[in-house]
């Protein structure tokens, strides 16, 4: 992650050099001036919990050698005088800290570039940070100059009460807030070494500090190069007095210039991932239709890239539902914008000839076929009538529905058929089923089988045990079926996680003959 070849630049004393032969590091440039650190207070235990990091501090740094020319000294054991070293001793111990530095900052630069999500990386930023100038807890706060977001404050070590504390504290009295003000002084990093020591401290900040127990800071700004403005800044705090010494500082503020372009591009992804996800958002049904006798319930989840997964419910003449997933090919702004001209044309054709659930994906079929000769699509569409209980279905290589019911959990069976646009002329005879009172109708994409990362024919039975595992008194709830074959076929979270492959679920609910949904 650093390009160390071309960083290191080793500063050689010019006796040094010449008693020890070294001419060719003349021809190196100083990199930085080697002095002794500030001294820190011993580590004291933690007021608040705080998260001990897995990457030691780096201290290499080496008193410098205080004997005449030609001599060098280094510390002996406490009972014993100083004893001379070869010159080449001090210059060998230069170079292993300043390797020793540089293995750290590769270590911690290659796990921060491990991290994909903007949540991740802001927390192994503050790890990184703590470790690097020996703090224990800290606060990243993100705040785009833009104003286009995302805005976040993630803390290290405090919890969400402690964080609401410190927000309480005027923004110019807090070193971030002048980063990210852009007032006076905020424009570097910002060593407040004794807080409470000093004159003129803001009396909420002093009771904040206070209270939460901490008496020094350390802030550095989050600005990647060549960006019009600041990202947000990052501020690490110590227990006692105390401030990072020179070495310290000078490896933070290398890492941190290199989070902050790390970080960048993880903004810019998620704004994507926000933008993608509101336009896929417009475009399906901003709430279902209330149809006396069925209850509706519809579960969406779209990946960071967006894929073109859909589904709609529309109310049909003669008090009749129409029903719909489906699927286009491809993933991101195209596939949305397909999705959407799909799902408009469907609607169309159902209004028209919406009992006959074949006319409908066939003129579905025409219509994507001259327009998209490119973009295949799945689709299922689905003419129901609630009074009688009927459902009349036709799919275009979709998976078959699940019907769910006291009695029974089983799939539909439909006839096997291609995609749209992947034959000269698609057609497959329609399906007609009654469900009981009570019993629902699942209607899904494949992308919720394939979030599994099993095989097909696993995922289909992975499906089939997860509805028919709901408990009794959730299946009166059509939202409540639908949640429970999420967590039960997509556990830990997976429903919720990015991936490539968007989820659609849509569950209809049939009541006795005719009674309203409520």
């Amino acid at each position: 992650m650093l390009d160390i070849p071309s960083r290191v630049r080793v500063h050689v004393e010019t006796p040094l050099a010449a008693q020890n032969d070294m001419g060719v590091c003349d021809a190196f440039e100083q990199y930085a001036p080697v002095r002794e650190p500030d001294t820190m207070n011993a580590p004291h235990p933690p007021k608040v919990a705080g998260i001990d990091s897995t990457v030691p501090s780096p201290a290499h740094t080496v008193p410098p050698a205080s004997a005449a020319p030609g001599t060098a000294t280094v510390p002996a054991p406490p009972s014993g005088p100083l004893i001379p070293s070869a010159p080449g001793a001090v210059l060998t111990d230069r170079l292993a800290g300043w390797v020793s530095d540089l293995t750290t900052l590769h270590e911690l630069t290659e796990r921060l570039a491990r991290t994909d999500v903007l949540a991740d990386a802001l927390t192994e930023l503050l790890h990184a940070g703590a470790a690097l100038v020996g703090a224990r807890r800290g606060l990243v706060v993100l705040e785009p100059a833009d104003r286009l977001g995302p805005d976040r404050t993630i803390g290290l070590g405090l919890g969400r009460a402690d964080l609401g504390h410190i927000e309480t504290v005027p923004r110019s009295a807090l070193s971030y807030g002048r980063i990210l003000d852009g007032l006076p002084g905020g424009e570097r990093e910002i060593a407040e070494p004794d807080l409470l020591a000093r004159d003129g401290l803001d009396p909420r900040h002093r009771e904040v500090a206070a209270r939460l127990g901490y008496a020094a800071s350390y802030a550095l700004p989050l600005q990647a190069d060549g960006a019009p403005g600041r990202l947000g800044a990052a501020v690490w705090l110590y227990d006692e007095p105390a401030q990072p010494g020179e070495r310290q500082r000078h490896l933070a503020g290398l890492y941190v210039r290199y989070a902050a372009e790390h970080l960048s591009r993880l903004v810019e992804l998620e704004r994507t991932r926000v933008c993608m996800k509101t336009m896929t958002e417009e475009l399906l049904p901003s709430r279902l239709p209330r149809v006396p006798g069925v209850q509706l319930a519809a579960r969406h989840r779209t990946g960071p890239r967006a894929g073109g997964d859909w589904y709609d419910a529309l109310p049909l003449p003669d008090a009749a539902l129409g029903l719909a997933v489906g699927s286009v090919t491809g993933s991101g702004p195209s596939a949305v914008a397909a999705m959407g001209r799909l799902r408009a044309s469907l609607r169309a054709y159902a209004v028209m000839e919406g009992e006959d659930p074949v006319a409908v994906l066939s003129d579905l079929e025409l219509l994507l076929r001259l327009t998209e000769p490119a973009r295949s699509a799945t689709a299922l569409f689905a003419y129901c009538e609630p009074a009688l209980r009927k459902i009349t279905l036709a799919g275009a290589g979709h998976c078959p529905p699940l019907l769910v019911g006291e009695r029974r959990t089983e799939f539909v069976e439909t006839s096997v058929s291609a995609p749209l646009g992947m034959l000269a002329c698609w057609e497959a005879p329609s399906v007609e089923l009654e469900a009981e009172p009570g019993e629902t109708v699942l209607l899904y994409t494949d992308g919720l089988l394939r979030r599994t990362s099993e095989p097909v024919d696993r995922a289909f039975a992975r499906l089939h045990a997860a509805a028919a595992g709901v408990p009794r008194p959730l299946r009166q709830d059509p939202g409540a079926i639908a949640d429970h074959v999420l967590r039960t076929l997509l556990p830990d979270g997976q429903a919720e996680q990015d991936s490539d492959e968007d989820v659609v679920l849509l569950a209809a609910r049939f009541e006795h003959g005719g009674a309203d949904c409520g």
